[in-house]
């Protein structure tokens, strides 16, 4: 049988795993303009693009793509949802261990 998450569980992935810092750990090129990480879309690989701490969300203005963390990590990896989950799994409890 398959791995199997909770609803709780993935709701914190997508919601408490802080995007901006996925899109480091994912080592996507980013720049700043003003007070927004801009960082380069890994599906059209445009700048048009900004993070919202309060939803946690990314988005890409030019391709009209939007990523939760879930997400941003399939279209980066290339992994299925199993292994983008697991890759966040993974981070978080080596975020634990640092501290």
């Amino acid at each position: 049988m398959g791995l199997f998450y909770t609803d709780a569980f993935l709701r914190m992935l997508r919601n408490k795993v802080n995007i901006n810092k996925i899109i480091s750990v994912l080592n996507l090129e980013t720049r700043y303009d003003k007070e927004f990480l801009r960082f380069r879309c890994p599906l059209c690989y445009q700048f048009h693009t900004a993070t919202n701490l309060k939803t946690n969300l990314a988005r890409c203005f030019d391709c009209q793509a939007n990523f939760n963390p879930i997400d941003l990590v399939m279209a980066v990896t290339r992994f299925n949802f199993i292994d983008s989950v697991e890759f966040l799994k993974k981070y978080i409890l080596s975020q634990k261990t640092e501290r």
